[in-house]
C-alpha cells in the first residue's frame, strides 16, 4: 500500500477516535478538562490577642469571607460559639456590633467564640435563585448552616454548641437560619426584626431593606411576589420548625424616649436627622406587630418563648445591646454555660 494511502488511513482513525471521544463528552454531559471544585476552607487566620481574624473560602459562593473571633480569655478548654449577626449593612460599615455597642467588652469575661462574619450586605443571610447585579452571589443559609460550622468547630476546637444572636433585618434571619438547620443553634436570640416575610407587609419591609437601601432586587432573592420561595422562607408560616429551640424575641413599642430624639438629630443634624427619626418610629412600630404575630403562631403551636415587648423604643443600639443582655442567660443555656 502507498504511503500516501496509509497516511490516510491514520488520520481518518485518528479523528474518529477524535470524534468518539468528543461525543462521549457531550452525551455525559461534562467537559474535557473541567477542573474539581475547591471545598470550603479556612484559607487563613490572623490572631492578635484573643482577636482572630479567619478567612474562609466558601464553595457555594466561590468567595472568601471575612469571620472575627473574640476567643475566650481561658483558651486551654474548648469554648461553645455564639453567632453575633449585624445588621443591614452586613458588618461592612459602622453599623455593627463592634461600632455601636460595647458587646464584644461585655462578652470577654464569659467562656465562648464571638462570632461575627462580615459581608453580605442586604441579603437577609439567605440563598437567593439567582446571582445579584448589585449584591452579588448570596448563598448565606448555605454557608452558615453547612459550610462555616464544622470549620469553625474544627480550628476552633470548639465544643459543637452554638447559639445564635441577630438584630434588625438579621433578626429575621436568625429564625430562617434556625429553622433551615433545626437543632444546629440550641439558642436564638430575635431582636427587632420582623418574621413574617410573604404577606403583603412582610414583603414591603424586605423590599425597603434589600431594594430601596441596598440597592439589590429581590426578584433575585426570592421571585415575584407570589412565588413560593416566600413562604418557604418565612419564619412565621414555619414555625414549627422552631419546636426544641430556646427562643428570646424582643422588640419596642415605637414609642420614643427623649434619649432616642437626641440621638437621631445629634447624628444627622437638620431635616434628615428628624427623618430617620421618623423611620425608626415606624419601622419599630411594624416590627412590634411581627412579633406579636410571631407570638401568636408559637403560642398556637405550643411553642414556648421568652418575649421582651418593651412599651418604649425605637428602632436602634441602645435597645438591641440591652436585649443582648437580658438574653444572655438564655444563650448560655442552650450553649452548656451558666448563664
Amino acid at each position: 500500500m502507498k504511503l500516501s494511502a496509509l497516511r490516510g488511513i491514520a488520520a481518518l482513525r485518528t479523528t474518529a477516535v477524535a470524534l468518539t471521544g468528543a461525543l462521549c463528552v457531550t452525551m455525559l454531559g461534562g467537559t474535557a478538562s473541567a477542573a474539581p471544585q475547591q471545598s470550603s476552607a479556612v484559607t487563613s487566620v490572623t490572631k492578635e490577642g484573643r482577636a482572630w481574624r479567619l478567612q474562609v473560602y466558601s464553595a457555594a459562593m466561590d468567595t472568601e469571607i471575612r469571620v472575627d473571633v473574640q476567643r475566650p480569655a481561658d483558651e486551654s478548654t474548648p469554648a461553645p460559639n455564639l453567632y453575633m449577626l449585624n445588621g443591614l449593612d452586613g458588618g461592612e460599615g459602622t453599623a455593627s456590633w463592634n461600632a455601636q455597642t460595647d458587646a464584644l467588652e461585655w462578652l470577654s469575661d464569659k467562656h465562648v467564640n464571638v462570632i461575627q462574619p462580615i459581608g453580605g450586605r442586604g441579603s437577609y443571610y439567605t440563598d437567593w435563585q439567582a446571582e445579584d447585579p448589585v449584591l452579588g452571589l448570596n448563598k448565606w443559609t448555605t454557608f452558615f448552616t453547612e459550610e462555616l460550622p464544622p470549620l469553625l468547630d474544627k480550628t476552633l476546637d470548639s465544643t459543637g454548641l452554638n447559639a445564635l444572636a441577630g438584630l434588625s433585618t438579621s433578626g429575621t434571619s436568625v429564625l430562617q437560619l434556625a429553622e433551615a438547620k433545626p437543632g444546629l443553634w440550641k439558642s436564638v436570640a430575635a431582636y427587632s426584626g420582623c418574621a413574617q416575610i410573604a404577606d403583603p407587609v412582610g414583603q414591603r419591609f424586605v423590599k425597603l431593606s434589600t431594594e430601596t437601601w441596598a440597592g439589590g432586587d429581590t426578584m433575585n432573592m426570592y421571585g415575584p411576589p407570589d412565588s413560593p420561595l416566600w413562604a418557604e422562607n418565612d419564619p412565621v408560616i414555619n414555625a414549627e420548625k422552631l419546636r426544641g429551640t430556646l427562643l428570646y424575641i424582643s422588640t419596642g413599642s415605637g414609642i420614643p424616649m427623649i434619649e432616642d430624639v437626641e440621638y437621631y438629630l445629634n447624628s444627622a443634624p437638620g431635616p434628615v436627622g428628624a427623618l430617620n427619626l421618623g423611620l425608626g418610629v415606624v419601622i419599630e412600630a411594624a416590627v412590634n406587630g411581627c412579633t406579636i404575630n410571631l407570638k401568636n403562631r408559637l403560642d398556637s403551636l405550643g411553642i414556648p418563648a421568652t418575649y421582651q415587648f418593651n412599651p418604649v423604643g425605637t428602632h436602634y443600639w441602645p435597645y438591641w445591646e440591652e436585649a443582648l443582655h437580658n438574653s444572655w442567660p438564655l444563650l448560655a443555656q442552650g450553649m452548656g454555660l451558666e448563664g
